[in-house]
This record gives structure tokens, sequence and C-alpha cells, in this order.
């Protein structure tokens, strides 16, 4: 039996799926041949893929051997379609990531109203709302960036896929952030990013969860704004307080990284020295009065004035600017001794005067005139 009589005796129907050979590429369809087929058939750009095509020849090239679906048979040419056979085998194969929850890498081929779209032979849609864990301006970047997906919605029937990549992201940094906050323990030293500044605090990123430094534990100083001290995205050093797994908080601390502000006092306040100071407190035996943050000295009710005062209300007000001379510091016991007093000039102190004698210009001395008297009780 001759060989054309064995393709006379082969049929081919709608439905049918064959190989053949990509014989001739056009602009808009791809003529193939079929092995045991009595003709060609054409394959329309149209169903070259589940995506938009400009031109056949940008996913088809002469020679390529295609799987395809015969969708028409019309007298002497045949209407193929390898995009249904590519749906095929694709819808099985996303059924069962779908159930699975399965985790895979795609292209992103192109930027749509809307969103993206990745071709996994069928054409999946990937929400502008489900690309990231923030807000995207701009998705032309994304164009050609290979991305990982999960499929959040699937139905066959309506030929309905959609992706997210943020279910990813979130299920990363869940992991990620329950990870870190097993590692993490209170008296640990870290190196983070401020992620964002509150009114009441910042929180700082520590690699996958942010930690609450409280407005109390940014500085050594008083802070009434955060934003003064603290910038988005500065590095930071922290120290951990506390550790809540349960509710995934952490407390943090700047001000315990940083020198004390009574480190190096004793160089800083020498004995002698004189500062400038404001007086923030006033007692019954004294004025604390502040000259460096967060170091405050006392001013003994006996060192604030020359003249004798009841209280230290009576020369001195909270709030005063005042110059103070170092006494005594004592930097372990955080002690610093202060005197006003020693800077003022005191109005009642006894003027000292010079008497200088006569030189001796008259001959004789006092002991010659008593010599004198001597003789006359001889």
């Amino acid at each position: 039996m001759s060989e054309e009589m064995n393709y006379a005796e082969q049929t081919f129907n709608e439905g049918d799926i064959v190989k053949g050979i990509a014989e001739q590429v056009d602009e808009k369809a791809v003529t193939v041949s079929i092995p045991g087929a009595p003709f060609d058939g054409i394959v329309p750009i149209s169903e070259l893929s589940s995506l938009h095509i400009e031109k056949a020849s940008d996913v088809i090239s002469a020679g390529d051997e295609l799987e395809l679906m015969i969708t028409k048979v019309e007298e002497e040419n045949y209407v193929l379609s390898k995009r249904k056979v590519d749906a095929l085998k694709a819808w099985d194969t996303l059924e069962q990531q779908f159930a699975a929850e399965e985790v895979f890498e795609a292209e992103v081929k192109d930027i749509v109203k809307g969103g993206l779209v990745v071709d996994l032979g069928v054409r999946g849609f990937v929400p502008a709302s489900l690309v990231e864990d923030y807000f995207v301006d701009d998705f032309e970047g994304y164009k050609g960036k290979l991305l990982s997906f999960k499929i959040v919605e699937l139905d066959k029937e309506k030929n309905r896929l959609i992706l997210s990549h943020r279910a990813v992201v979130e299920a990363e940094k869940a992991s990620q952030k329950k990870q870190v906050i097993n590692e993490i323990q209170a008296g640990d030293v870290l190196n983070g990013k401020v992620q964002r500044i509150a009114s009441f605090g910042a929180f700082i990123d520590l690699g996958g969860i942010d930690g609450l430094v409280h407005i109390s534990q940014v500085s050594h100083e008083h802070v009434s704004d955060v934003s003064e001290v603290l910038s988005e995205g500065q590095e930071v050093t922290v120290k951990v307080l506390s550790v809540d797994p349960e509710n995934e908080r952490i407390s943090l601390s700047i001000k315990e990284t940083l020198p004390g502000p009574w480190s190096n006092i004793e160089e800083r306040a020498a004995k002698g020295t004189v500062l400038d100071g404001k007086v923030k407190r006033l007692t019954s035996f004294g004025a604390f009065v502040e000259v460096f943050p967060g170091v405050e000295g006392l001013v003994h009710i006996s060192q604030i004035a020359h003249k004798h005062i009841n209280t230290p209300h009576e020369a001195l007000k909270e709030g005063q600017e005042v110059q103070v001379k170092v006494l005594d510091v004592n930097g372990e016991e955080g002690r610093l001794a202060l005197s006003i007093k020693d800077l003022l000039e005191n109005p009642e102190a006894e003027e000292v005067i010079d008497y200088e004698l006569p030189e001796e210009n008259t001959g004789f001395s006092f002991g010659d005139v008593i010599g004198d008297k001597l003789k006359n009780f001889k």
C-alpha cells in the first residue's frame, strides 16, 4: 500500500489534537504542515497565544514543531489553535497549584489598565491591589520582571485566572517576622532603620519586624517632637527592652545605647570650672541647676548669695539662667556641688587697707628717747 493511500485513510476532525511543523510565518498567521494530512492548516495570530501578539514571528519561527487543536475543517484547509492546546495543559497544572496553594515564578508579559498580565498557557491577571503590599503608582518597570505568585481565584469554565504577588510577599514577611521575634531577647543591641514616625515614638524595622521606641526612650534629653531627632530611613542602634511574641510587640530604646549624661563628667565639669546653667528646681535647702542635658548639680542655699537668705526663692526662680562654679564632682555617684556665690562680688567684704610707716627723718630713734628718760631715774 502506498504512502499516499495511508494518508487518505486518516481522518481529521474538529477537536483533534495534532502535531505540525511551521512552514511559513506571515505577519498575522502561520502555515503548518500536518504529517498524514491531505493538506496544510492555518493558525491565525489570535490562536497562537493567550496574550495579545503584534506579529506571529514574535512567538513562532519557521521549522518549529507545534502541538495544535483543529478548530475547523474547511475545504482543503484546517483552522488550528495552539492557544487551546496550551490552555488544556495549563489548566490541569493550574488546578493542582491552586489546590496546593503553591508559589511559582512567572514573567510579567504585559501591563494593562488595572494590573499586570502573565502567560501561564492561560492568561493570568494580577490586579493592581494584588501586586505589592504597598501602593504602586507606576507599573511600567514590572514588564519582563520575574515575580513569584499564588493563584487566588480560578474558574476554568469562565477562563478566569487571578494571581497575587502580594499574597506571597505577605506570607514571606509573616514567616520572617515570626522567626525574628523568636530570636530577639531583652537586652540585645541591634541595628535597625526608622520605618515610621508617630507623635508617641518611632517604629524601627529590625529586618522583618518593627519595634517601637517610645518618645521617652529616644534621647537622654527631653524630646517633644520625635521628627526633630529622627527621620524615616535613618539607621539607628537600639537596645531591646522587652519582647512579647504572642502580641508581636517589641519595645526598644535608643537612649540606652548612647553615652549617659554623666559620662566623662569629671572632665567636662572639673573642679573650679565655670558653667552656664538653668535653674530646674528649687527646694528648701538649695537649687538644682542643669549644666548639661540630663546633668543637674546642687547649689546649696549657703552657696547662692553672700547675704543670708531664708529660702532659695528669695534669690532665684525656676527657668532662670545662671552661671555656676564647680565645687566638687563625683561621676560614679552622680553628684555635682555648685556655687553661684563664688562668682558674685561681696558688697559687705571689709576693705583691706595697707598702712605704711613714714620713713625716719628726725635723726633719732624711739629707743633713743626712752634711753634718755631712763637716765633720769638713776
